[in-house]
């Protein structure tokens, strides 16, 4: 880790002195000039932790030294230094975005504080910054994969919906993304940078669930040693995400709806209701409106959150995504274990293009996991879990022997593999290349070779 750079601007040739040797024998780096002017350009050339200004100097003073360093960037900690006789001054240098100030004489033990402080300040800003880049990467609609038709119709409707308070249910089958797709409406939404806070409804029995929801007084029953203001408080201002909706019990739909028309709960053990404003995303694997005909789900709550519905297709319905989400997965899990990323053999990625994925997207990367981690320098057929080898599917695509008993050559695997993609595109050359990640020259070529074109 590099040793913060602290930059010391004071025209006074002794306090210079006095303050430099103070902080590198603190363990900081120091560098020390005798004006403002000079300061800027130290600033501007090099990575400054924390600029030590006094307020009273020949020529541009402290506070306009203040003034230019945060038009540089905005985000920069100064420290001030100034007289008893002149606090007045460096309250205005709070006032103009100063970290805070020292009074002369100071001592040593409390400058050394505040540098630490603002120090500690800095990494906090920067831990929150790349926190906001993780956030944007991850819950931006270009990380949820895919080029198919079918997602992007409900990229679409996403981002239709993403700024508006509209109560939104998602369905689809387990492991498709749902909570995936309600952080990103989430985040792109004006309430971002209000919480986010999640549910799983189906984990629960009533009572926690109850609790979770709408929270509790101190001494509400055995346990409640606190008060706990639950989730639809949590989530004031942001968005609540109730998943697996559909396995509530029927007392708790009608507390549930009560509280969405009213946008108030009452927590266990208070006769007072709390006001909230949280938007509403659910979600459910179940199809909630055949739920309401056969009598399990009440059909006024379901008409409430189901305002805006957004259906998640199964993996198997765009299976043209799987080669892209493949190569994801081997990027990721190459990272996480900090290895060379592997290509994978045309057998294997037909083999996963044709196995039914019933556990959808969340199989699919659990699988690509497993594969990596037990295959060699290549993804190969045989590191990939036996269910999806073994699949009818896979075995009836690309069969292991041909009617000679004898396997299949790698130019007929690349072959099949090649048509199979160009069938799930509609014959769409571009799109199939981009999915194979050759370019379309190289397509053109391979497909000329088969007499194809």
């Amino acid at each position: 880790m590099n040793t913060p750079l602290i930059l010391v601007a004071e025209d006074e040739e002794l306090m210079r002195a006095i303050l430099v040797r103070l902080l590198e024998g603190a363990g900081y780096r120091a560098v020390a000039v005798q004006s403002a002017e000079e300061a800027l350009e130290r600033f501007a050339a090099e990575d400054v932790a924390l600029t030590l200004t006094d307020i009273r100097m020949v020529g541009m003073d402290g506070l306009m030294l203040l003034d230019r360093i945060k038009d540089i960037d905005p985000d920069a900690l100064v420290l001030v230094m100034t007289a008893y006789s002149s606090v007045d001054s460096a309250v205005a240098a709070l006032r103009k975005g100063a970290y805070d100030y020292i009074t002369k004489p100071f001592v040593n033990e409390d400058l050394l504080q505040s540098v630490k402080n603002a120090l500690r300040q800095r990494d906090l800003f920067r831990e929150n910054r790349a926190l906001r880049r993780e956030l944007d990467r991850r819950y931006s609609f270009s990380e949820i994969i895919g080029t198919s038709p079918a997602l992007q119709s409900v990229f679409r409707l996403v981002e239709k919906v993403a700024g508006t308070n509209t109560n939104i249910l998602i369905e689809g089958e387990s492991g498709t993304g749902k909570e995936l797709i309600a952080r990103a409406i989430h985040h792109n939404s004006p309430r971002s940078e209000r919480p986010f806070v999640a549910v799983n409804c189906g984990a629960l029995p009533e009572g926690l669930l109850e609790s979770e929801l709408f929270g509790h007084t101190k001494g509400a029953f055995t346990g409640a040693v606190a008060n706990k203001p639950g989730l639809f408080r949590s989530g004031d201002g942001g968005t609540v995400f109730l998943d697996e909706v559909a396995e509530i019990t029927p007392a708790m739909q009608v507390r549930l709806l009560r509280a969405l028309q009213e946008h108030e709960v009452t927590p266990l053990g208070s006769s007072a209701p709390v006001q909230f404003d949280a938007r509403i995303i659910c979600a459910t694997n179940r199809d909630l409106e055949r739920e309401v005909t056969e009598g399990r789900f009440r059909e006024d709550l379901f008409y409430r959150l189901n305002v805006i519905e957004i259906h998640l297709p199964p993996l198997r319905e765009r299976r043209e995504d799987i080669p892209l989400l493949v190569r994801s997965f081997i990027s990721r899990t190459a990272h996480a274990q900090a290895a060379v990323e592997k290509p994978i053999a045309p057998a294997a990625m037909s083999a996963l293009i044709n196995y039914s994925w019933p556990g959808n997207v969340r199989e699919l990367q659990n699988a690509i996991e497993r594969a990596f981690t037990l295959s060699g320098d290549e993804i190969d057929l045989e590191s990939l879990p036996p269910r999806v080898r073994e699949s009818d599917a896979a075995l009836g695509q690309i069969p292991i022997r041909d009617p000679d008993g004898l396997r299949p050559t790698l130019a007929e695997v690349e072959r099949r593999y090649i048509f199979e993609t160009l069938a799930a595109v509609n014959q769409d050359k571009a799109r199939a290349a981009n999915i194979l990640g050759i370019d379309l020259s190289t397509l053109y070529r391979k497909l000329k070779r088969y007499d194809a074109v």
